[in-house]
């Protein structure tokens, strides 16, 4: 597709240097200027100042200048804010004020590892020996961004202005609440939320497999118990194991791994999806605080005090 994935995110926060001490312990290497990396895609995070929490630019990837051309076009039309050069474009989304920026990238070419052998009935993959996810040592390090989730207090716009002007398709739907959005050929790169305010829920990044959602949260949970939000589970929607933590400034960060992928959008059939099937296929069900963050109030009033 013209788009192929999310290139960086910039996240506003209260308290800069904490929020940086977190997500260097969730495993992405930090940099003297505010940005962290992950270690397939490079600079990815950047976090800045900012009175509440809040996505202040979503960076996309494109294959070409004329797939720039024609997502400038389709803003042109619809009367967006805009700005444009050589290499790329600047514009705004008008409901939640979160800047998007479209750039001629190269894409992100992952070393497939040997696939994790797992024994099942009448499938002995690993032979005489014990699993890999237990005998592991290293740090997790997350391979890539995967998807940020975006609450808009007018969700069809939003979703409208992802998929009609800047070139997302949808995936998956969330009956009456949102819907799964995509740039790449991962299940969803964005995912478009009905909200009382404007806020980022989380950032989603990907890990080898399962063992290492497991031992990433683990980890992260060790001397931090308050971090943890929900997981281990496995959502429907995308198919992937999760784990969500929460940073010091109120945002969730997911651990992820097993995305689905759409390589064919002619035999991808979206779905509608209502109630719990929207949330999670199997694990615990999500706290309250998953669904309306405690600090929604604080937000809307600009009074956010991260705890």
């Amino acid at each position: 597709m013209p788009l192929h994935r999310l290139t960086s995110i910039t996240v506003g926060v209260p308290n800069v240097d904490e929020t940086i001490a977190y997500y260097t312990d969730f495993g992405l290497r930090p940099h003297p200027d505010g940005w962290l990396s992950s270690s397939d895609g490079g600079r990815q995070l950047r976090l800045v100042h900012a009175p509440v929490r809040r996505l202040v630019e979503l960076g996309i990837g494109a294959a070409h200048p004329d797939d720039i051309g024609a997502a400038a076009h389709r803003l042109r039309n619809a009367g967006a804010l805009l700005e444009q050069d050589g290499t790329g474009l600047t514009t705004v989304e008008p409901v939640t004020g979160t800047r998007v920026t479209v750039r001629v990238a190269e894409p992100i070419l992952q070393q497939p590892g040997p696939a994790t052998p797992y024994n099942g009935p009448g499938r002995i993959d690993r032979g005489t020996g014990r699993a890999p996810g237990v005998l592991r040592e290293h740090t997790v390090r997350p391979r890539k961004l995967g998807h940020v989730v975006l609450g808009s207090t007018d969700f069809e716009t939003t979703i409208r202005f992802f998929t009609d002007l800047i070139g997302f398709k949808v995936s998956d739907r969330i009956k009456g609440h949102g819907a799964f959005l995509r740039c790449s050929t991962d299940h969803h790169n964005v995912l478009v939320l009905n909200a009382p305010v404007t806020f980022l829920h989380h950032s989603s990044w990907q890990v080898d497999d399962v063992d290492e959602v497991g031992r990433g949260a683990t980890a992260m949970l060790e001397n931090h118990p308050e971090r943890h939000v929900w997981g281990l589970g496995r959502h429907h929607a995308g198919s992937n194991f999760f784990w969500y933590l929460k940073d010091p400034a109120g945002n969730f960060s997911e651990y992820y791994s097993d995305m689905d992928c759409i390589l064919d959008d002619q035999i991808w059939s979206p779905e509608t999806l209502e109630g719990a099937r929207g949330l999670f296929n199997w694990g615990p069900p999500p706290p309250p605080s998953f669904l309306a963050p405690e600090d929604l109030a604080e937000i809307m009033t600009g009074s956010h005090q991260p705890g």
